[in-house]
């Protein structure tokens, strides 16, 4: 793992909603390699934190840059072509088609025939045996035929790891990977981001400190959409202000 660089910087990131300040001079540095988590409470900036650095929300200060180019007010499709792939907390998916089909659509778009959804099965199945072997990364392989209507939740959300995935990024953004999971899928999604996290760099948000404590280099609090700490989480966790403010005595 190597943190000789960051892969994303801000600097002075805020960002205002019609006076209300949700984002304030955010400086953030994600070192190469690791994987960051932004925790804080509900209304501590995270959501929009992630907004602004994915491009569905332009900053109304600040700098964003990645590797070294500067991102900011780039829209999301442009930031996604730079390397970056983010998870949603709500799960998307067409509940008729398979596993395998959304995988062959989603490694399309990074290919010249670009977003057009239809397409003959001739054409589609050049993506196949890559479709499988992304789907095997995540779990999923011997599930491939399977419509997602009919998948747990907890595959569901393993199936847009993959999605994430198709597109080879080197920067991946986790909104609430375990948002909703019962203990054996949290468990089994902290084994897969675990496996997937070698070669890239990782942001999540991420409420359950377990997790965060399975998985995070460093950990950034967030308070009322500024940081309140940050550091590896042993020292964060320890930490008067975030016990008292966030984690409650019993966590520490």
């Amino acid at each position: 793992m190597s943190q000789s660089r960051a892969t994303l910087v801000t600097h002075g990131l805020s960002k205002e909603f019609q006076g209300f300040r949700a984002v304030h001079q955010v400086d953030l540095s994600v070192a190469e390699g690791t994987v960051h988590a932004l925790v804080g409470p509900n209304g501590a900036g995270k959501t929009t934190l992630f907004n602004l650095l994915t491009g569905f929300l332009k900053p109304s200060g600040g700098r964003i840059t990645l590797a070294g180019r500067d991102v900011t007010g780039q829209p999301p499709e442009r930031i996604a072509r730079l390397g970056v792939a983010r998870s949603f907390q709500v799960t998307s998916l067409f509940p008729d088609m398979t596993a395998r089909e959304h995988m062959e659509l989603a490694l399309q778009s990074g290919t010249g025939l670009g977003g057009c959804f239809w397409r003959s099965d001739r054409v589609m199945r050049r993506f196949s045996e890559r479709a499988v072997a992304l789907l095997d990364e995540v779990g999923l392989a011997h599930l491939a035929e399977r419509p997602t209507a009919s998948l747990p939740y907890g595959q569901k959300r393993a199936l847009e790891l993959a999605l994430a995935l198709a597109l080879d990024p080197k920067l991946l953004l986790l909104d609430e990977p375990t948002a909703g999971m019962g203990l054996e899928d949290v468990d089994r999604t902290v084994a897969l981001i675990g496996r997937i996290r070698e070669g890239r760099t990782v942001v999540m948000v991420e409420h359950n400190m377990t997790v965060v404590g399975s998985l995070a280099d460093t950990v950034t609090v967030l308070q009322r959409g500024e940081v309140l700490v940050e550091g590896p989480y042993a020292q964060v966790k320890a930490d008067p202000q975030v016990i008292e403010a966030y984690l409650g005595a019993d966590v520490a």
